[in-house]
């Protein structure tokens, strides 16, 4: 095995794949990949959805099993077996979901993920040891259903950390992070490095990348496309090789809509009880969307956010039928059917089980979201029945054409399809009605920077037609790149809304915290 040129800004190597290769039945997930990461370097791992990013990072911990090809750590070539063994080498790894039990501590949680059994004492002392020398404050005994998710992301890396890892595979860790605790991540980071220690960072989040790491490779299609220094390159760049073309840029034109219109979805003093142990009450909840803008609805992840988009949509009804009005007509006792009856529409944030069934064919998820709408259309009865139900096939082309829906199958199930390409279909789906309000939660998480691209240019589009568009999502580029107005979910509370022109990552960071709300409140617009 070969050592890194010193020149990349690292020492000897630490580890090193030659010709990696997973193959699953017909699929060629990963296809030869290369790759070195050098000892006391922060190495980014870039690609779309589907690259092979994922399956990569599992065979270096042991969590697959290539098909050919080795993995070198410290100059010996090794077999992973499984992340047991990884972690006895010296990797260690932090998912991008979480696994931490709620109803556990942190410590216990910790201790749940250790190899030897040890006493719960000394995992809390040295959590706090390990928190205090890398700036990561953790009550070891607090339960994780009472942390933000800020404070439970400290508890994956603080475990991570007492195995003593020379390279630790972190996977989007700022994803659930304010643009503040992103900031103190950076900071542990480049202490780690300084002490030697090896960082693999999977991130979309290309401007962080060029900010953070020392070296980059670029996956596309199972491959190794390209690997650079991303202080050398723009944000544009590194998407480009990503991709292989350049990314569409958003085109907000201005809201042509008669400001004297009345608001077409409004939320009056919204108060929810918590539906469970783990659940977050909302709290005097007020907002009103116009024809033609998106609200933009910011907030780390547990705030709220998830509790909100069930009262709008009506999954869960409220005490007064005014509390949500729709297109003027009160809703707040009204479920779901007969809120799209009105023109409403609803994205939620979990794509398989809540946004489509994942045994079910795309024409018979169609069918479920639509019959309260448009169920003469496409099953009627008798004669027309056959002539009918071609018509829900045609619309399920259409929105396949219109989103762009990769597929490998004339009318595949719902969990035939990736996570980026099943979003675009269950928001063309509601997009293929023309609704007058849209309300979606988390529109492009997981999701890579063209499908991205494409599905927030068809939020842009239908806001400018005449709806009115709520976005919720924790991915602020995002919501900066869209939004008319700007408002954060804390703690079950809903700030003032801020015109997108009096905003900025720092002030959007302090709303989220909380820090902000005096100054939102004085500056908004009507919420």
């Amino acid at each position: 095995m070969t050592s890194i040129s010193d020149k990349n800004g690292a020492g000897h190597s630490l580890l090193e794949a030659a010709g990696l290769t997973k193959i699953f039945g017909s699929l060629k997930a990963c296809d030869g990949i290369d790759l070195t990461i050098g000892t006391g370097e922060i190495h980014a791992l870039l690609g779309e959805n589907g690259a092979g990013k994922s399956t990569l990072v599992k065979m270096l911990f042991g969590a697959l099993q290539p098909t050919s090809g080795e993995i070198g750590w410290k100059g010996k070539a090794v077999a992973v077996a499984n992340p047991a063994m990884a972690r006895s080498l010296g990797i260690g790894m932090v998912f991008q979901h979480f696994s931490l039990f709620d109803a556990l501590t942190a410590a216990e949680n910790i201790a749940l993920s250790l190899d030897e059994k040890t006493d719960l004492n000394t995992i809390a002392a040295k959590a706090r040891d390990i928190g205090r020398t890398y700036g990561l404050p953790v009550d070891p005994d607090a339960l994780v259903g009472d942390l933000s998710v800020g404070e439970r992301q400290r508890i994956e890396i603080i475990r991570c950390l007492l195995q003593n890892p020379d390279l630790i595979i972190l996977d989007e860790p700022t994803s659930v992070l304010t643009p503040q605790e992103a900031d103190l991540l950076f900071v542990t980071l480049e202490r780690l490095k300084s002490e030697g220690k090896s960082i693999l960072y999977i991130s979309h989040r290309l401007e962080e990348v060029r900010r953070l790491c020392d070296r980059a490779t670029v996956l596309r299609h199972g491959k190794v496309v390209g690997q650079c220094d991303p202080r050398q390159e723009t944000a544009s760049s590194l998407a480009r090789m990503m991709v292989g073309s350049d990314i569409h840029v958003i085109e907000r034109r201005p809201n042509a809509a008669p400001a004297t219109q009345s608001a077409l979805i409004e939320v009056n003093g919204l108060s929810q009880k918590p539906r469970g142990p783990f659940s977050v009450p909302l709290h005097d909840i007020r907002l009103a969307v116009n024809p033609g803008e998106i609200l933009g609805i910011a907030g780390v992840a547990g705030n709220g956010q998830g509790e909100l988009f069930e009262a709008i949509s009506g999954e869960v009804l409220q005490e007064r039928p005014d509390i949500v009005r729709i297109r003027g007509k009160d809703t707040g006792r009204s479920g779901i059917s007969a809120r799209r009856r009105l023109g409403a529409a609803f994205v939620p944030e979990e794509r398989l089980g809540h946004g489509a069934v994942p045994n079910m064919s795309l024409t018979d998820n169609l069918l479920l979201s639509r019959y309260a709408t448009d169920g003469k259309v496409f099953l009627g009865g008798g004669a027309l029945r056959l002539l009918q139900q071609s018509s829900l096939v045609l619309a399920a082309k259409r929105i396949v054409a219109q989103m762009d829906v990769r597929k490998s199958a004339e009318n595949p199930d719902a969990s035939a399809l990736s996570g980026g390409n099943l979003q675009k279909f269950l928001i063309g789906r509601e997009l293929d009605r023309n609704p007058a309000v849209l309300v979606v939660n988390q529109p492009t998480w997981g999701v890579d920077a063209g499908a991205a691209a494409h599905i927030r240019q068809a939020l842009v589009d239908l806001a400018r037609s005449g709806s009115a568009v709520i976005v919720i999502s924790q991915d602020l580029d995002e919501l900066f790149e869209i939004s008319d107005r700007i408002a954060a979910m804390v703690h079950g509370r809903l700030s003032q809304s801020v015109p997108i022109e009096a905003m900025n990552m720092e002030r959007a960071g302090l709303m989220m915290g909380g820090a902000d709300a005096a100054l939102a409140h004085a500056s908004a617009g009507a919420a």
